[in-house]
């Protein structure tokens, strides 16, 4: 079972992987009773000094005290010469609380700051779980200290725990690759579940790595990755008050810094990183809520990017197209029903569909070879291939989905008592 009770995704991969260490990273979780006693539900992460930080955040007008804080924070700049902290807490967002909200924030970072040295102005903090309930800080103020004293760069596992929600299991990925002088190596958790949509960042993400960049070239190669990672992948079409991604850099690797994007390092380092986050995206949507297929949907052929966007997220969010998915029917007129929805510029003459490698339809019609016994064997599958090609231009776009089932229901229906 989960950490919330629930029986572990059928997508889940086969064990939480063996993250490397980060030089100058490490890692403390605890139970502090926010919502559910007896369940580790507090994270505090120490960052070395001379770390370049950054972050995308919620463009929910909504949005929870921490994630306006943290916005603040990093538009004073990203570079922390004194280091810098992140403390996480589940059970509660402490979204839509007012102006204890911020004083929630206020004092728990306020906290840390005090507990480990560093300024308030680098020490950032998420929550997640319940919106419009109060925030208990106190109870998390209480365990800084015991929180400072276990700090451990091994942590990384832990602490993917003990920011789960309704997660049924803990997230991480990580990649090495060859920098000039040395390796550089990059490690990432993340938790998420529902209330998940592509409106940045789609849930709660902390990425590592010991490479030497500046704060700016950091922040580029972070909203570089965005469109094809965390804005690609949907479960429930909701955005979350809360979602929040920050990247910190610690520069302990003796690869030469990267000033660069362009240079060969640069470019081996924003691959490698979106591999990472890609990776820490799909598993959200292996874990959504109630999910038993995960699913790509491939758009091409688009007049433009932004059309085949339309189109990739009106087949992606559609509740009858992945309720079709969780029954195993291969109803492809539900994706011509959202192909024609989606507001994108679509012939139907020119559209063609595919499940896997089989065309189903095309020319404006039922394909000529069209087997539905074979179509509905292969819905039968965990992972699911949905691409659609409008035949128009060269515009481009893949999400990621689930299948939409009465797990969703039961997970959702009573998710504050």
């Amino acid at each position: 079972m989960g950490e919330a009770g629930l029986p572990v995704s059928p997508l889940a991969p086969a064990a939480f992987p063996d993250l490397p260490v980060i030089e100058g990273v490490e890692f403390a979780s605890a139970a502090a009773g926010v919502k559910y006693r007896g369940r580790t539900d507090v994270t505090l992460i120490r960052i070395a000094e001379g770390a370049q930080i950054a972050g995308a955040f919620t463009r929910s007008a909504t949005r929870a005290a921490c994630v306006l804080d943290n916005q603040a924070k990093l538009a004073r700049g990203g570079s922390a010469d004194a280091g810098a902290a992140i403390i996480v807490n589940s059970g509660n967002a402490n979204a839509f609380t007012g102006a204890r909200g911020q004083e929630s924030v206020d004092a728990v970072t306020g906290a840390v700051a005090a507990e480990l040295g560093i300024p308030a102005t680098h020490v950032f903090s998420s929550s997640t779980g319940v919106i419009g309930e109060p925030l208990p800080h106190e109870r998390i103020v209480a365990i800084i200290g015991d929180l400072s004293r276990k700090l451990d760069p091994a942590g990384a596992a832990d602490a993917a725990r003990a920011i789960m929600t309704t997660d049924t299991f803990p997230k991480g990925a990580s990649a090495t690759l060859a920098g000039d002088g040395g390796e550089i190596r990059i490690t990432g958790i993340a938790k998420g579940s529902g209330m998940i949509a592509p409106d940045m960042a789609t849930m709660l993400v902390y990425i590592f790595t010991d490479a030497k960049i500046a704060a700016p070239l950091l922040q580029e190669v972070l909203d570089s990755g965005l469109g094809a990672t965390f804005n690609a992948i949907t479960v429930d079409s909701d955005t979350s008050t809360s979602d929040a991604l920050i990247l910190a850099a610690t520069g302990r690797s003796a690869a030469a810094e990267i000033t660069s994007l362009d240079s060969p390092a640069g470019q081996a380092f924003a691959g490698a990183l979106q591999d990472v986050m890609r990776e820490l995206a799909h598993l959200v949507v292996r874990d959504g809520e109630g999910a038993t297929k995960f699913v790509e949907v491939r758009v091409t052929g688009a007049a433009s990017d932004s059309d085949a966007k339309k189109v990739a997220r009106a087949i992606a969010d559609s509740p009858l197209v992945k309720t079709a998915i969780a029954g195993e029917d291969a109803n492809w007129g539900r994706i011509v029903m959202a192909v024609g929805k989606s507001g994108a510029e679509a012939d139907r003459d020119r559209l063609t569909i595919r499940f896997g490698d089989m065309i189903l339809a095309e020319n404006g019609w039922r394909a000529e070879n069209y087997d539905e016994d074979r179509a509905s064997d292969y819905m039968k599958n965990q992972e699911l291939l949905i691409a659609v090609d409008l035949g128009l231009g060269q515009g481009a776009q893949t999400m990621w989905t689930c299948d939409l089932t009465h797990g969703y229901i039961d997970i959702n229906a009573d998710y504050r008592s």
